[in-house]
């Protein structure tokens, strides 16, 4: 937090007591506000959800279809939360950009939080007042990094940017279908979303995947990081970004099905490449290529959706979500809650637990989907998704508010 320039016209007082506020263990990195409000948000958007689809309540704004509710705050509330974490921490190690905390870091807080409760207060406020504050966040993540990535040494990091903007885009298409009462652009807007976050997925998972395979193979003797092949990443985003083209755009099933099938070609060539096989015994490295495999058969339950019809078209969508992403986020909060925290890179067996539960619940869904098992099956999925979050808390809620450790040894 930039203070120096307007100390002199700040009463001392006040002066030290900021300084205070946001030198606490809570400001010093991303992960700890976001980590602890996503894993917090998941278990209360479940119970609302769950309680909405039961008949025991109705979500804010019963005017819109409840399935459109649930999308935006899964995506704009909690894995927002999640992603925005991940991203801001990572960055300063990965691309060498200036951490963002103190003052800062508080005031993207104070907009996604602001936005949570523009969205559960919505009927009670002016119409245009929920849709502006909720849609703040990203358009000041991406003022507060593009300076920083604009100076960074590799330019592929620049790439955040336009899936920032994409972000923001969905969130305000979601809101300007809303408002026009038309439920098919707001569904479509979340859909962008979602395509948007599997090209941040693909992209940067894709860079940490496989290099921490690598740093555990060279540790255990087994081999050295296959190299990246730069012709095979740019097939992999090409026909991530088709299949969002064909998708959003309404093109003929056979084309979006034709680019589901090369997405999961490609990315499955890709992730095997990788050898996660060799290091099974990694939790860390086992959770982060399982997410993967579920990437890999998203893609495919799309291109079975598309081309033959023998599986309804949601089920990629939610092997995606709960499957892939769900794995992937335990995975990196576990890394960087022990390794931002001064902790050794062992797994606590809660978080075992966790991964577990994650990976049962997204086999429920899928078979909830492709056989109409109804809703006491997705119920238990859903339950089952929000445990992993809940443990995840139980676990790490603790350290996420404490100072950090003294910096451990590494680990595996």
């Amino acid at each position: 937090m930039a203070l120096a320039g307007t100390c002199r016209i700040i009463p001392a007082v006040s002066f030290f007591a900021d300084q205070t506020l946001t030198l606490t263990p809570l400001w010093a990195s991303a992960f700890r506000p976001f980590y602890l409000l996503g894993a917090l948000y998941a278990p209360l958007l479940v119970a609302a959800w769950l309680g909405a689809q039961l008949g025991f309540w109705q979500l804010p704004d019963d005017a819109v279809p409840l399935k459109l509710q649930h999308g935006h705050e899964f995506i704009f509330g909690f894995a927002a939360a999640i992603i925005t974490g991940i991203v801001l921490t990572a960055l300063p190690s990965w691309a060498a950009t200036e951490e963002i905390h103190g003052g800062r870091l508080m005031l993207l807080v104070a907009l996604w939080l602001a936005g949570r409760i523009a969205f559960w207060a919505a009927p009670w406020l002016p119409p245009p007042l929920p849709a502006l504050i909720d849609c703040l966040l990203f358009p000041v993540v991406f003022g507060m990094l593009a300076p920083q990535l604009l100076r960074a040494q590799n330019r592929l990091y620049l790439l955040l940017l336009p899936i920032l903007a994409a972000l923001f885009a969905a969130n305000l298409l979601y809101h300007q279908g809303l408002a026009s009462a038309d439920p098919a652009r707001a569904a479509l807007a979340l859909r962008l979303a979602i395509h948007a976050i599997i090209v941040l997925y693909v992209l940067k998972g894709g860079v940490l995947a496989p290099i921490f395979t690598g740093n555990a193979l060279r540790e255990k003797g087994r081999g050295q990081q296959v190299p990246f092949d730069m012709k095979l990443e740019a097939a992999c985003l090409t026909a991530v970004l088709l299949l969002a083209g064909c998708d959003l755009g309404a093109a003929p099933r056979a084309w979006t099905g034709g680019a589901a099938l090369a997405c999961a070609l490609l990315l499955g060539w890709r992730t095997l490449r990788w050898q996660g096989w060799r290091v099974a015994e990694v939790p860390l490295l086992l959770v982060m290529h399982l997410g993967f495999a579920w990437l890999v058969l998203a893609f495919a339950l799309k291109a079975a959706a598309e081309l033959t019809g023998i599986v309804p078209e949601a089920t990629w969508l939610h092997a995606f979500t709960v499957g892939s992403l769900g794995l992937m986020m335990l995975g990196l909060m576990t890394r960087v809650s022990l390794r931002h925290t001064g902790r050794p890179l062992v797994v606590p067996r809660t978080m075992l637990l966790a991964y577990v539960l994650m990976f049962g619940a997204a086999l429920l869904r899928l078979a909830a989907g492709v056989h109409d098992l109804g809703n006491a099956v997705i119920g238990a999925s859903a339950l089952l998704w929000t445990a992993s979050f809940v443990l995840y808390l139980a676990c790490f809620g603790t350290a996420l508010l404490a100072p950090s450790q003294p910096r451990a040894a590494p680990g595996p």
